[in-house]
């Protein structure tokens, strides 16, 4: 017998019973399969549910996923955050789309093969869409099995993954390989939740957890120390003329790459420093305001920002005429855009980590806006 065959027959039992209605687990279709878990990646399930909604509405298929242009795309993302995870999907859908006539290998080797999907998901598409017998094990899986073990091995480490993913292909039943994944993620994510007390009176496995017998709870899942994350300064800038806000592109590579956001200075500027900067620019500043600071979390990265609203003067090159329909000022401006509030949320994509500034602008970003 397996070291896990005991797991199995309870965990299954108290799935059937406890299960959520959840959308691409009602239809789980390989492609809504493959939508969901993308955007489950370090996002909430309740946050997912409407731009998973969303998405589908706007993207039903893998060809128009595959067709989708970039700032669509990235609207559609905007909130979630790690948007190479919205890229690798299109790139994956275009390979899908040449090789395997639109429709998602029936084959987990093949899977793991395409851009942005590892052994998780993988997993997770070839059990619960094809009940292949694989496993899918990310980080609420390693919880509860570490747990229920008593296993205070690093679950930041590959091989502890490895290692479980290896002791699930022993007792994972064969025809019901989905229900016993999701069954594993589910008791991660409503019981043995990842942040909190765990909820051990109603876990399937009370009688016999390691952790919970012996008082080890608050240590396991065991994880190795992250390094610091690195701070930078920055001071972001609202300029305004009217109703109309000044955003701008970022680079095509490194941090948030293409999306758009509002003009910044790196470090703690002053009121004088961004005066001077706006006028560099050819900018006539009206008034200026200092914002409240804000704060945004990356995973290597923290920004502690300052913020100024400004209003300037209409200069001759911030008007939209035949010769600059946009209101683009790309040399003076370094590609500013002049841009009213209805259009910055039907269009452009601009990430969370502005979130505490939209308000100035006049927008909301994510999901509470209007439907792209």
């Amino acid at each position: 017998m397996s070291k896990l065959e005991y797991i199995v027959k309870p965990l299954l039992q108290w799935f059937l019973e406890n299960q959520r209605s959840l959308p691409w687990r009602d239809e789980p279709e390989p492609y809504r399969v493959w939508v969901s878990e993308i955007m489950l990646q370090q996002t909430r399930v309740e946050a997912v549910k409407p731009y998973f909604n969303r998405f589908l509405e706007e993207l039903p298929t893998i060809a128009h996923l595959a067709e989708a242009s970039e700032d669509k795309l990235l609207k559609l993302w905007e909130g979630l955050g790690y948007y190479n995870r919205v890229r690798n999907m299109q790139k994956a859908a275009g390979i899908v789309m040449e090789t395997y006539g639109g429709k998602m290998p029936a084959d987990y080797e093949l899977l793991l093969k395409l851009p942005g999907i590892g052994s998780y998901t993988a997993g997770a598409v070839a059990s619960i869409s094809y009940g292949i017998p694989v496993p899918a094990v990310d980080g609420n899986v390693l919880r509860v099995l570490s747990r229920v073990t008593g296993d205070e091995s690093d679950v930041l480490h590959p091989s502890t993954k490895k290692k479980y993913e290896e002791l699930l292909r022993e007792v994972m039943p064969e025809d019901k390989a989905g229900m016993f994944n999701q069954a594993l993620m589910e008791l991660g994510a409503i019981v043995c939740v990842p942040n909190g007390e765990p909820k051990c009176i109603q876990c399937p496995w009370k009688e016999f957890c390691v952790a919970r017998k012996e008082g080890l709870i608050g240590i396991i899942p065991r994880k190795s120390k992250k390094k610091p994350r690195k701070i930078e300064e920055k001071t972001i800038l609202i300029i305004r003329h009217g109703d109309e806000t000044v955003i701008r592109k970022r680079p095509e590579k490194g941090l948030l790459a293409g999306l758009y956001e509002f003009p910044s200075m790196e470090g703690n500027r002053s009121e004088k420093e961004v005066l001077d900067y706006l006028e560099s620019l050819g900018y006539r500043p009206l008034h200026i305001k200092q914002l409240e600071k804000a704060k945004h979390i990356f995973s290597h990265i923290e920004w502690h920002m300052t913020g100024y609203a400004v209003k300037v003067e209409e200069m001759d090159f911030m008007k939209k005429d035949a010769g600059n329909e946009r209101g683009e000022n790309p040399g003076r401006g370094k590609g500013h855009l002049l841009v009213p509030p209805e259009e910055i949320n039907q269009k452009y994509a601009i990430p969370s980590a502005f979130e505490a500034y939209s308000k100035y602008a006049d927008i909301q970003l994510g999901i509470k806006q209007k439907k792209v």
